[in-house]
């Protein structure tokens, strides 16, 4: 028994998304993706998609998509990304309910790994626009859409907070945190992500969303306080799942 992650998955079986102009690496990725996790995953093992599933903006339009997903092998755990558009937070319950035994949608609630309790949030972070002199040198940035980050942020460390403290409740000492952003931007060390995983103990804080080589430094990797920081991006893995835990 293992537990993996991938993210980033970008199907579009219902949508016209196609995903070669971002890369010759998403040339027939979900190819890629049904092969590679079909090499790894193993039916006992667990596997977290970390958000951005579908290209679809309302449940009919990623019905084939979540199919796609449900063929795979293992236990699937779903996080929201910020692509994911048929995911409306108070849904949640209802889709958990539709899907029950097929797939998990990991959102204001937690999943069990052994004895891991699987917290997992869409997170988020201040991307820009960042200003930059002739010389390459950072001179600031857009303040306003800062401050609105900053209350984004804030909506969601209240939901993982929550999380945190339903598994606690529930007994748990030992998690794991899923992010959909990076826990941190280019500009920052620490953050309340950061903080958060340090507060309750978390292991490991497995992440996606930074595509392509330029993106993929763009935070965390690597162990970090004690921390383990697993980027998973789909090109980033060229879309072979990370093992999280064996």
């Amino acid at each position: 028994m293992a537990l993996y992650a991938l993210g980033d998955l970008h199907l579009s079986f219902q949508a016209d998304k196609p995903m070669e102009a971002f890369g010759r690496v998403w040339k027939h990725h979900e190819k890629k993706i049904e092969k590679y996790v079909g090499q790894t995953v193993k039916p006992e093992d667990t596997l977290v998609l970390t958000g951005d599933h579908s290209w679809g903006r309302k449940l009919p339009e990623c019905r084939e998509d979540l199919a796609f997903i449900e063929r795979l092998p293992g236990r699937k755990i779903l996080l929201r990304g910020n692509h994911d558009m048929f995911w409306d937070v108070k849904k949640t319950p209802r889709l958990n309910e539709e899907y029950a035994g097929r797939l998990f949608f990991l959102q204001n609630n937690f999943a069990v790994y052994q004895d891991y309790a699987l917290v997992g949030t869409k997170g988020y972070t201040f991307e820009g626009p960042f200003y930059l002199d002739p010389w390459g040198n950072l001179t600031g940035w857009d303040e306003e859409k800062a401050a609105r980050a900053e209350k984004l942020v804030a909506r969601e460390i209240a939901r993982l907070r929550y999380s945190f403290e339903q598994a606690r409740a529930a007994g748990y000492r030992k998690f794991i945190l899923f992010l959909h952003y990076p826990p941190t931007n280019i500009l920052e060390e620490t953050s309340p992500f950061t903080e958060i995983a340090e507060e309750y103990g978390a292991s490991s804080v497995v992440y996606s969303h930074c595509h392509g080589a330029k993106r993929y430094g763009d935070s965390i990797r690597g162990t970090f306080h004690g921390i383990r920081y697993l980027l998973v991006s789909g090109d980033y893995l060229e879309f072979k799942p990370a093992l999280v835990l064996p």
